[in-house]
């Protein structure tokens, strides 16, 4: 009975670790499936062209030559950062970044 336990516990123990691993696959794929998914869905709304003009409005301040934009200033001080109406500290837009650091090269030491 003894030798019978022993000759069965390897591939029992064997049996169950391929189990683990299978789940382990399995979980990994889903995770890919979903990384997968939302690449797709990005790459959907990045073949969409007012998706694009929208993006870029928003977040690099272009303006359609056709469209009359305007920046609001609202009197705060220089280089303060306003904060967001979630309170949360915004970044000042690219050129604005851009600009003070020519300025500031060009300040002599």
């Amino acid at each position: 009975m003894c030798a019978i336990a022993l000759s069965l516990a390897y591939p029992v123990r064997e049996y169950i670790a391929q189990r683990q691993e299978i789940a382990e696959l399995r979980q990994e794929e889903a995770l890919a499936r979903q990384k997968v998914d939302r690449l797709e869905e990005q790459k959907r709304k990045l073949g969409d062209r007012s998706y694009i003009e929208r993006e870029a409005t928003q977040r690099l301040h272009y303006c359609r030559p056709d469209v009359k934009c305007y920046i609001v200033l609202d009197g705060g001080g220089e280089g303060e950062r306003q904060a967001a109406k979630d309170g949360e500290p915004r970044r000042p837009p690219w050129y604005e970044t851009l600009w003070r650091s020519v300025e500031a090269a060009d300040r002599p030491r």
